[in-house]
């Protein structure tokens, strides 16, 4: 069968702070460009500015020579960054995407990371860049492009689908650098978490960056799909440092159009090659849930404090529950939508591919900036709830998870002390603080209490679970009283870590065969008693890792907590060293499952086969669990993303000491707090995925210019355990309106009917895709401020809330 291969331009794959200054601008066609001062990958931001224009020029160029030429382009960021400075050069590219010559492909802001970024981020990628190609460009795309991301989470083919129009097609080339197992496809239907469909191609070339040599022979005779698809991509110019296609490689291609005995080349559009793929799809194999890249699997750890820095982000954006609560509660309150645009932009951009994993020098300093401006627009917001309360400077608890919280907090007091106090919230609501001279009640659960032992080890219990430690910090039981089952761990490890490759992406299998420190690590530190019991119990104690790198921590159990919590400081000074904590289980289970966006999946605990064995280090987001029947133990976390479970150990990993390309990465001081919960029965129903919740979103206390409210409120709660209400912000079509958006999905695996309950003035309730445009068939009744939602398994809803307008 004659093989018809599509050409599709591209350029760079960079990322910048959204006010870099370019240099000036010159045509370039050169492979490696010299390497500047300082670096965003290999090359400051504003050099990225230099190189998209200069890229581009060279590809106008080229179309006026070559009416046939099409030019494909990827990232809404490079875009605007050429609008902003380049305004002429931004003019003539319109112009040619009139003509169908400059086409938009990627739908999104930057080529984000398709591991580690939230839901949510990855929603908002898909809703700021599809908006700016409608408004710009005047149509989405249709296609979704990312060529050299580093594995595809099995969320990503049900955000695709969940836009009216949806984008079924999506093209990439990083599974070819799998180091074990050669992917079997390359052209083929890939089936998400939730069931949704989208037609993927691979490049059969291997790379976005051929250059119309021998490369086409190779696309032809590698293509692992022949007789089921008889077309395919060849993607060509000089891609990484820019620089795109040149008219040597378009003369090259064209001389392939019609030449004996070599494939048949023709210069066509994405659209045309995905129309040519899916009339002859009929036959295409499927490939289910996450698309996972057999290499690279250090970014999951490497600069911690990007890894830190993004959580800290994505939970202060979460915050932007607040303004929606003010707008809907306050007719006078603003809500401050450009700055949320603003500091969203900021977090996506930070989650490119080569950035939020950690492989780029050392530039994310824009995360604090994000925690600054959000805490003030937070701040903002909980002014506005309390507006109308005239009276003295208050204090307020606020929830922003979708069900009630019980917690010990820490409040101030008078002279700058604080005092615990156990303090209880409604779902998406606050309450007021308790006051200080109200009598103790009595406490609801078995106050916590602390035993120090003879050997210098201590326990603490609080009824729930009992913790023994040694002196060392290491779990030498830890039993769920319930059931009496027992576990251990909190052991830290140190593995070499010398990657075949990549230092800052790479740790290869044979790091595990390089284990120090057994049965434990370092030296014995000494094991004090910090909280002395009642509200909570907690025990600390010191450890020397190694001669240049110790370690501090704080184990906490508070009372009625189904975990304990292990606050952790790191002084880390080390050389290609991995450092790793432990917890043996107990369990024993073929499966374990990671928290992935909007859901979870279950991974492999042997080695069973090539493709069980390349998942020795996999990602994870806030949990993952180990369960057998009626028992099991979940691992939560506050920032890591690196994990695995091998047998029944339960491994998290903590720091890595790569050298290139930033010699100082992961260096210094560390932060961070993990915790472990033994549960009774299926993590779904022991509330694993709400504990980890509220790990990472704990109760917040507000300080307010005005009278704090005397009672507890709730804007939203939910009948049932299994949908999570993960987001509520204002619309983003009507910035003027008193709309919200909400966005929700089903966390356990299952069909579930959920009432959700209303506080506020809801006028009416439409479903919607997630580029929040209504559908038409989408209303939905009001029983008495009730909403009724029948939702699948993992499924992601979007759900549109127009409100009355405020009483005057």
């Amino acid at each position: 069968a004659t093989r018809v291969i599509d050409i599709g331009g591209r350029i760079t794959e960079t990322g910048d702070p959204l006010d870099s200054q370019p240099g000036p601008v010159q045509p370039c066609h050169s492979l490696h460009p010299p390497p500047p001062p300082h670096l965003a990958w290999l090359w400051p931001f504003k050099e990225t500015v230099r190189k998209c224009a200069q890229s581009w020029v060279t590809a106008l160029q080229l179309m006026e020579q070559n009416p046939e030429f099409i030019f494909a382009f990827s990232q809404v960021q490079q875009l605007e960054w050429v609008k902003s400075h380049y305004p002429g050069l931004y003019s003539r590219l319109q112009e040619f995407a009139s003509r169908g010559q400059f086409v938009p492909v990627g739908c999104t802001c930057v080529e984000t990371d398709g591991n580690l970024p939230s839901g949510e981020a990855m929603v908002r990628q898909f809703l700021q860049g599809q908006n700016f190609f409608l408004q710009e460009f005047g149509k989405m795309c249709s296609e979704f492009w990312l060529p050299d991301t580093f594995g595809y989470s099995a969320q990503l083919p049900q955000i695709m689908c969940s836009i009216i129009c949806s984008i079924r097609c999506f093209l990439t080339q990083k599974l070819s650098w799998n180091l074990v197992n050669c992917f079997p496809h390359h052209t083929f239907f890939w089936e998400g978490l939730d069931g949704s469909h989208v037609l993927v191609h691979f490049s059969p070339g291997d790379s976005y960056g051929m250059q119309g040599n021998e490369e086409v022979l190779k696309t032809v005779a590698n293509n692992r799909d022949k007789g089921r698809a008889n077309h395919s991509a060849f993607l060509f110019g000089f891609g990484d440092g820019g620089g795109g296609p040149t008219q040597t490689m378009l003369d090259r291609l064209k001389r392939l159009s019609n030449t004996d005995g070599l494939p048949r080349v023709q210069l066509s559009s994405p659209r045309q090659l995905f129309s040519a793929l899916e009339s002859g799809s009929g036959q295409l194999c499927t490939w289910v849930r996450e698309l996972f890249l057999e290499l690279h699997n250090g970014t999951y750890t490497t600069h911690a404090q990007i890894k830190k820095g993004n959580q800290e982000c994505e939970r202060n954006l979460h915050n932007e529950l607040l303004s929606s609560l003010a707008l809907a509660r306050s007719a006078q309150f603003l809500y401050p939508a450009a700055q949320l645009q603003r500091l969203w932009r900021l977090l996506l951009l930070n989650q490119f591919h080569d950035v939020v994993t950690g492989s780029c020098m050392r530039w994310w300093q824009r995360m604090p900036y994000i925690r600054s401006r959000g805490n003030t627009l937070l701040s903002n917001a909980a002014t506005g709830l309390c507006a109308g309360e005239p009276g003295p400077e208050g204090l307020f608890i606020v929830n922003t998870l979708a069900w009630k919280l019980t917690e010990v907090m820490a409040l101030p007091k008078p002279g700058g002390a604080h005092s615990l106090a156990l303090v209880t919230v409604p779902s998406m609501g606050y309450a007021p603080v308790p006051a200080p001279t109200s009598p103790q009640p009595l406490l609801p659960q078995q106050p916590v209490s602390v035993v120090q032992e003879t050997d210098g080890s201590v326990t603490l219990d609080n009824g729930i679970i009992q913790v023994r430690m040694d002196p060392t910090g290491r779990l030498t039981s830890l039993v769920l009283v319930a059931s009496g089952r027992l576990a251990v761990g909190n052991q830290f490890v140190l593995f070499d870590d010398v990657p075949l490759y990549w230092d800052s992406w790479d740790v290869m299998d044979y790091h595990l065969e390089t284990r120090y420190g057994k049965p434990v690590l370092g030296q014995p530190g000494t094991l004090s008693v910090g909280t002395e019991g009642g509200l909570r119990g907690s025990a600390g104690f010191l450890l020397q890792i190694s001669p240049n790198s110790w370690l501090s921590q704080e184990v906490v159990l508070d009372i009625g907590c189904p975990y304990v919590r292990f606050h952790t400081e790191v002084h880390w000074h080390e050389a290609h060293k991995f450092l790793k904590v432990e917890f043996p289980a107990g369990v024993r289970s073929s499966q374990a499952t990671y928290e992935i966006q909007f859901g979870h999946l279950q991974r492999p605990t042997h080695y069973n086969t090539s493709w069980d064995w390349a998942r020795f280090e996999v990602w994870a987001h806030r949990w993952m669990d180990l369960s057998e029947h009626g028992f099991g133990l979940a691992l939560l976390n506050d920032c890591k993303y690196g994990a695995s479970v091998r047998g029944s150990i339960l491994s998290l990993s903590l720091l890595r000491a790569p050298k290139a390309p930033d010699a100082t990465a992961d260096m210094g001081r560390h932060e961070f707090t993990y915790a472990l919960m033994p549960h009774k029965g299926s993590f779904q129903d022991a509330g694993v995925i709400q504990a980890a919740y509220s790990l990472s979103f704990p109760l917040l206390a507000l300080p307010v210019p005005c009278r704090a409210p005397a009672t507890s409120w709730s804007a939203f709660s939910l009948s049932s355990p299994a949908v999570v209400l993960e987001t509520v912000k204002q619309a983003e079509s009507s910035p003027q309106s008193r709309s919200l958006v909400l966005r929700l999905y089903e966390s356990h695996g299952s069909h579930a009917d959920c009432w959700l309950h209303l506080s506020l003035p809801v006028q009416e309730a439409i479903l919607c895709d997630l580029l929040e445009r209504p559908d038409p068939a989408g209303h939905l009744p009001l029983w008495d401020n009730r909403l009724k939602l029948t939702i699948s398994p993992f499924q992601v809803l979007s759900l549109l809330l127009v409100l009355q307008p405020p009483p005057h």
